[in-house]
């Protein structure tokens, strides 16, 4: 397949990733995890993380070389994570890509996170259409994006007004004594409970809710509601069933997705959706919206459970769709932008 040869550094949060694609093929996507070093906390501590992005990438991006069988010279672009993210995980893969950049003579592309999620569908379902509904779920994020054009048209529908749905994971798996991260730990219990055995409140849902806020979303309601279960349970001296409470969770989360999902692709006129972001892994979630999106008529598009999480990948692949489309490199000088807006694709 042929196409620019881009290579993509992402750091913005845990992971250390090096991806290399070529045009919309998928060359190499290694990535080096600090999650063990923050489960002890409960959550990612940024210096922690700060110092794995130091130590991690070059052994990644000598790895994904390997894997690649492809010499650094070969390269057209260098593509980076430019925000959203943690600051000074975000430093550290910006300052890698500027010295490849300026080292080798290569243009530089400063990327938004999350249009990466929604780009990397292109390396298992080939070009996104246009225009595409993208659901993105992760732990910071949860949003309703109507993309017209990857590289440049980005519109937000909708988006959490409190907690993400990743986020809403952590803090109920740290509930229930489950650990750090909660979302594939109460997936896992999830598969063994009862979904109907707790009705726990889908939030926004309500009918005044709708006329204010249709397509956007609010977990911390939930949240709540399970912290008061499990306390409950506590006081009156009762066992707090996990995989029911799981379970319960779980389809309280992915209904009021795929609901809302649904239902902004309908009112946009779009025949296309595309799942994206860590949350996106989720079972259920996978599950429900290919039930709901088939009975809707709508075509969804869900990359492999292991491009949704944070990867090098998905910006190499967004990084290539820009130096197609002739979109001109980001200077040198850019800096990292943690609140990058899901609207700005190219720092």
């Amino acid at each position: 397949m042929s196409g620019p040869l881009v290579l993509g550094i992402e750091s913005s949060c845990d992971e250390t990733s090096v991806g290399i694609v070529r045009g919309n093929e998928l060359l190499a996507n290694e990535v080096a995890s600090s999650v063990a070093a923050h489960a002890r906390f409960g959550g990612v501590v940024p210096e922690v993380a700060s110092r794995a992005h130091l130590e991690a990438m070059t052994p990644t991006l000598t790895r994904a070389l390997a894997t690649a069988d492809i010499d650094l010279a070969q390269v057209d672009a260098i593509a980076v994570t430019a925000g959203p993210g943690l600051m000074g995980s975000l430093v550290v893969g910006l300052a890698s890509a500027k010295a490849l950049a300026s080292a080798l003579g290569k243009p530089l592309y400063g990327l938004n996170h999350l249009v990466g999620h929604v780009a990397v569908d292109i390396l298992d379902h080939g070009p996104l259409p246009e225009p595409v509904l993208a659901l993105l779920v992760s732990g910071g994020h949860t949003q309703l994006l109507l993309v017209r054009d990857i590289t440049g048209d980005i519109v937000e529908v909708g988006t959490t007004i409190d907690d993400a749905a990743g986020e809403a994971y952590d803090k109920v798996a740290r509930l229930l004594g489950l650990g750090y991260p909660g979302g594939p730990v109460i997936d896992q219990h999830a598969q063994t409970g009862n979904p109907r055995a707790i009705t726990f409140p889908r939030g926004l849902t309500a009918r005044h809710d709708l006329e204010r806020h249709r397509f956007d979303y609010s977990f911390s309601g939930l949240k709540t509601a399970v912290a008061r279960y499990v306390e409950q349970r506590e006081l009156d001296g009762e066992p707090v069933d996990v995989p029911d409470v799981s379970a319960s969770f779980q389809e309280a989360v992915a209904d009021v997705l795929t609901a809302k999902s649904v239902d902004a692709a309908q009112h946009f006129g779009v025949q296309h959706l595309v799942l994206g972001g860590g949350v996106a892994a989720n079972s259920r979630l996978r599950t429900l919206m290919a039930e709901r999106a088939a009975a809707a008529r709508i075509e969804l598009r869900r990359p492999r459970p292991g491009l949704c999480t944070d990867n090098g990948a998905m910006i190499a692949v967004l990084g290539a769709q820009v130096v197609r489309a002739g979109r001109p490199p980001s200077s040198l000088t850019i800096s990292a932008d943690s609140g990058m807006p899901v609207e700005q694709v190219l720092a």
